[in-house]
């Protein structure tokens, strides 16, 4: 599984991105920090959507990706 262009390139100028890979798959963690501790996510067909304070955006899921989801700011992708 590979971090997506839009989260490597475009929507995580603030944020830190991380990839883990160990023997029970791959997770990938973005942390947008405090600020964006009302992030909600969304995923529709093979589209995630993630909307925090008056920023929206979308990429596509990962192949592989079985999960998504936010919690307190933080974005996980997992496989």
């Amino acid at each position: 599984m590979r971090v997506p262009k839009q989260l490597r390139d475009g929507h995580t100028e603030d944020a830190v991105v991380r990839e883990i890979e160990d023997e029970n798959g791959n997770v990938i963690t973005v942390d947008f920090g405090s600020d964006a501790a009302d992030m909600s996510v969304d995923v529709v067909d093979e589209t995630v959507i993630v909307v925090m304070d008056n920023r929206q955006f979308q990429f596509d899921l990962p192949a592989g990706a079985t999960e998504v989801s936010a919690n307190n700011g933080i974005l996980t992708i997992s496989e």
